[in-house]
């Protein structure tokens, strides 16, 4: 192995980075992880205080002098005013919605403030920034000792469990010589799930017991409407209860209406097998996994109890959102390495 002294400066460059930016859902703004630097207009007006000086010293004005010192000393101020206006905020992050691939991952956070007031703090995706593009950017003031909602997005990636990029505050007030920034790195993660097929054919023949295609008039009634349902009796199951259904019936008006369960055995009959080898007509893996997401979505709004046979398991035929969540997160992760197959193909 040949020692590469460049290599070896960034593996420490880095290391050094991230132990000073840990990932957390919070961030407290402060002299520790706050920069400052001259914008590039500051830049243009700390060449404009040289001109002037060199033209006063020149010619022995006074007024000169007098006006050179006199911007300089508001652009010190400016300086001071500009890290101050971030120093001491505080912001905090709630965990991101999962969402299919090609939709953007919304990012709602909220900025608390115990002094006075903040003018003019953005955030942006540290990623999304081409050399400070202040199109991409969210602003915000924060009001003296409140708070101040703030949402960002950005394009998801591909399917799959993936961490949140590096976040950059940043503020540029008053007067836009200086540039005040940090760096966040939320310890959150957000699901991106395969996009369902536009216009999926209907379910396969064998994965259900008895009908075994979804029509689309079905799909504009889900859940108004279905078929294997009888009145409530005394010790059935809480789950098996049509909450929509009774829900429409307080909403008409209806006095007395009795609380209907799914029959088990119609259910039984309704049941869908997802399987892998349903989509063997697809082109690319993909396409496959979009497939069955759009099944699976239709399944859901049909209320017909699906299953997923997937990478040799099986999460058996039910329904409700934490049912869905884990079937497509099981998509979602299909032919991926895992965290550690990861860790060990980094170099």
């Amino acid at each position: 192995m040949v020692w590469n002294p460049v290599q070896l400066l960034r593996r420490r460059v880095q290391a050094w980075w991230l132990a000073r930016h840990r990932r957390s859902d919070s961030l407290v703004l402060s002299q520790r992880n706050l920069y400052i630097l001259p914008s590039r207009p500051g830049l243009f007006f700390c060449a404009t205080l040289l001109v002037l000086l060199l033209a006063s010293i020149n010619e022995q004005l006074s007024l000169g002098y007098l006006l050179t010192f006199l911007l300089g000393g508001a652009g010190l101020a400016s300086m001071h005013s500009t890290h101050s206006n971030l120093q001491g905020l505080s912001l905090d992050l709630k965990p991101p919605a999962s969402v299919f691939a090609g939709d953007d991952v919304q990012l709602d956070l909220r900025l608390h403030n115990d002094g006075a007031a903040r003018y003019g703090v953005g955030l942006q995706v540290k990623e999304s920034m081409p050399g400070g593009d202040l199109d991409r950017v969210a602003w915000t003031d924060v009001p003296a000792g409140g708070h101040a909602p703030l949402q960002l997005r950005f394009a998801s990636a591909q399917r799959g469990l993936h961490e949140l990029p590096e976040l950059q505050v940043l503020s540029r007030f008053p007067l836009g010589l200086f540039r005040a920034w940090s760096v966040w790195r939320p310890a959150a993660q957000v699901w991106v799930y395969p996009r369902p097929e536009v216009n999926p054919p209907p379910f396969p023949v064998h994965a259900g017991a008895g009908e075994g295609q979804a029509q689309p008039s079905r799909l504009r009634q889900a859940g108004l409407e279905l078929d294997g349902v009888r009145a409530y009796q005394r010790g059935d199951s809480m789950r098996q209860v049509l909450w929509k259904k009774a829900a429409l019936s307080l909403d008409s008006g209806v006095q007395g209406a009795p609380l209907w369960v799914r029959d088990s055995q119609a259910q039984a009959a309704q049941e869908l097998w997802l399987d892998w080898q349903d989509t063997a007509g697809q082109a690319d893996t993909e396409r496959r996994l979009s497939r069955l997401c759009a099944w699976m979505l239709a399944a859901e709004a049909l209320q017909r109890p699906y299953g997923l046979r997937l990478d040799g398991e099986e999460w058996p035929p039910e329904l409700g959102p934490s049912h869905q969540e884990l079937c497509l997160q099981a998509l979602a992760r299909h032919g991926l390495p895992t965290a550690r197959q990861a860790a060990d193909r980094s170099p």
